[in-house]
């Protein structure tokens, strides 16, 4: 089942930093896409439930260094 999650993600502060976390989730099993904006802090990614879960993403976010508020 493919789910679509809107995250709230401070301490993106340029491209450079939306890059960081693209890189981080392209490639990861059932990680479908990502889209980001530093300016609005929010990162989006689809996913697909049976291999990965949300909790999971946003481990992988904020081990790249930033943080996933609620």
């Amino acid at each position: 089942m493919t789910t679509t999650v809107k995250l709230n993600v401070t301490g993106m502060k340029c491209g450079g930093c939306e890059n960081t976390i693209k890189q981080t989730l392209t490639g990861k099993a059932g990680i479908l896409s990502v889209d980001t904006s530093h300016g609005d802090d929010w990162v989006e990614v689809e996913f697909d439930e049976t291999t990965i879960e949300e909790d999971d993403v946003i481990e992988l976010i904020e081990g790249a260094g930033f943080t996933v508020v609620d």
